[in-house]
């Protein structure tokens, strides 16, 4: 591919498309090409991919030649594609039968050292760039399975796609499952469409250390402030960090605006969907649910260390995540959480915090306004790294707090274990009250994600994994050793200078007979409220008291606040 070629030809055929063809129209169209023509077997067991590559060469100078974008069409079959990834050109797409009909298997018995993506073209292997690209693409309607792809160890470009600086891509209706790295890996995608992928059980080779190893992972910033992508309607499932994450690539670079995710479900990720870099972003309509750490995070945990800021997270169901619903760090600011339910998470409803290498400046203009909080383990809000001009307004925040349970241990008869659960008959546990936990049996550390009154439930030890166990399902009457629950878990929790803040029109209570929040509004000895704006609130009902103050809150003006007589300095 010359440098020349992401340019846009000046004899394309106005009305050509790269839209999705009709199988009964494709035989009719001449510039939709059947693979079985050309060379291509789909047996399960000839080795396609060189006639692949040979088909797509000769449509890629084709369509620089003249401009026209043209298609490969794969019947229904199995292609295999064995020891090489196949290098992509512009104008040319990728079309199937449908996710069940059409699957690329790729292979590398060949060559054990071989990534062998079904497609990629990247800045180090190609010299892709903002001059160079890969334009006027459609990849629609088939799978591919990346199962048989083996490694000594995890290769970023082992993915199922992974095309970099890409201009108006069409990514539709794929099936990408079984990858060593990233199943949808493609980075730097302007005016460019991803809608119903299911992206399961991808970076299965990620340890925990390259954060890589995702479902839909985007790498952004490479053609400058504005990035035009929109996400959705896709899934991802149990795969090794994130269901789908934006990551600026490059500290230089200008964190892009144009990036929205709208209608997607991630689920038993690391994360649920993150936010590594990115500027307003919109992320609306969402499940993120089950996933290991939290289902929505803004963090420094990026290449770059650099943190997305100007995001809205609207709509969106945020639940049954093993640490955290909402984990936001290393942020300047400012964020909009908006209208959304964030329930039965394992630590805290929301979590503001930093990471150390990242960014440490305080928070500016941060919105948590109109969510439902309820029955997570400990704070439904927890402030644990500095704000300035935080809005906390109009939010229900009620029921949490439910890791409530005190240490407890146990051995012998009454013991027993199953790959993700422990049970003790003589136990007489709080419902969920070891929700989020880290517990020891037989030496070895797993995750309460809930319990009964004899039995735990585990979290599996990583996404993707059948066990909780790191080594082996401990032995009949092995030992166990459960810590106790924090006495405080409050539904709003200031553990960090908080400067400006305005709190309005919350209700924070405990509507259970058996109550586990138990402060409305609590300021650790960590934590400081300076010249807050704190009115029309409800902060009583919780099972200890209204508030609890280890810090006075200091300046401000505070009325109007159900539960607390007058203002905590003494004025009225």
């Amino acid at each position: 591919m010359c440098p020349s070629e992401g340019t846009r030809p000046t004899a394309r055929t106005e009305g050509a498309t790269t839209a999705t063809i009709p199988a009964e129209a494709i035989g009719g169209n001449a510039f939709v090409y059947n693979a079985r023509e050309h060379g291509m077997r789909g047996d399960g067991s000839t080795n396609d991919q060189p006639a692949l590559q040979r088909l797509v060469d000769e449509l890629g100078d084709a369509f620089l030649h003249d401009g026209q974008p043209r298609a490969i069409y794969c019947p229904s079959g199995v292609y295999s594609i064995q020891d090489k990834g196949t290098v992509w050109r512009s104008g040319v797409s990728l079309l199937g039968d449908g996710p069940a009909a059409t699957r690329f298997a790729l292979s590398n018995r060949g060559d054990r050292t071989s990534p062998t993506p079904l497609a990629y073209f990247t800045a180090l292997q190609h010299g892709a760039s903002p001059d160079n690209f890969i334009a006027d693409c459609t990849m629609a309607h088939f799978e591919i399975d990346g199962s048989g792809v083996w490694l000594p160890a995890y290769d970023f470009l082992a993915k199922g796609l992974g095309m970099q600086y890409v201009l108006r891509g069409r990514f539709r209706d794929l099936f990408i499952h079984d990858t060593p790295a990233t199943g949808f890996g493609c980075d730097f995608l302007q005016d460019t469409f991803l809608d119903n992928l299911l992206i399961v059980h991808c970076g299965r080779l990620e340890n925990g250390l390259w954060m890589g190893g995702a479902g839909i992972g985007i790498g952004t910033g490479g053609w400058g402030a504005t990035e035009r992508l929109t996400i959705t309607a896709c899934t991802t499932v149990r795969n090794g960090t994130n269901g789908i994450f934006m990551e600026l690539q490059a500290r230089e670079w200008t964190p892009p605006r144009g990036i929205r995710i709208i209608g997607c479900h991630s689920e038993g990720n690391r994360f649920g969907i993150s936010d590594w870099g990115t500027d307003g972003m919109v992320v609306s309509g969402c499940t993120m649910m089950a996933n290991h750490q939290a289902g929505y995070d803004v963090s420094s945990l990026g290449t770059t260390h650099i943190a997305g800021r100007g995001g809205i997270v609207t709509g969106c169901v945020i639940e049954d995540n093993v640490w955290d619903g909402i984990a936001i760090g290393n942020t300047p600011g400012p964020y909009t959480i908006e209208g959304n339910r964030i329930s039965r998470n394992g630590r805290y409803g929301y979590w503001q915090h930093n990471l150390a290498g990242g960014a440490e400046v305080p928070a500016a203009d941060m919105i948590i306004d109109t969510n439902e909080f309820w029955d997570n383990a400990l704070d439904g809000i927890l402030a644990d790294s500095a704000l300035s001009d935080p809005a906390i307004d109009g939010n229900r925040i009620r029921n949490n707090g439910r890791r409530c349970e005190p240490g407890s241990s146990g051995r012998g008869d009454t013991v027993s274990y199953t790959e993700r659960s422990l049970t003790d008959t003589a136990a007489h546990w709080i419902p969920d009250g070891h929700r989020g936990k880290w517990i020891i049996a037989d030496g070895q550390q797993v995750i309460v994600m809930g319990n009964t009154p004899t039995k735990l439930d585990l979290a599996p030890r990583r996404p993707g994994a059948l066990t909780a166990w790191p080594d082996r399902t401990p032995p009949p009457g092995a030992p166990y050793e459960i810590p106790g629950s924090p006495t405080t878990r409050a539904g709003i929790t200031l553990a960090a200078a908080t400067f400006r803040p305005t709190i309005h029109n919350n209700r924070a209570w405990d509507s259970q007979p058996d109550q586990t929040q138990t402060h409305g509004l609590q300021i650790t000895h960590a934590g400081s409220c300076e010249s807050g704006w704190v009115h029309d609130n409800q902060f009583e009902g919780n099972a200890a008291a209204a508030t609890h103050f280890d810090t006075a809150p200091a300046g401000g003006c505070w009325y109007h606040n159900l539960g607390i007589d007058q203002c905590p300095d003494g004025r009225r």
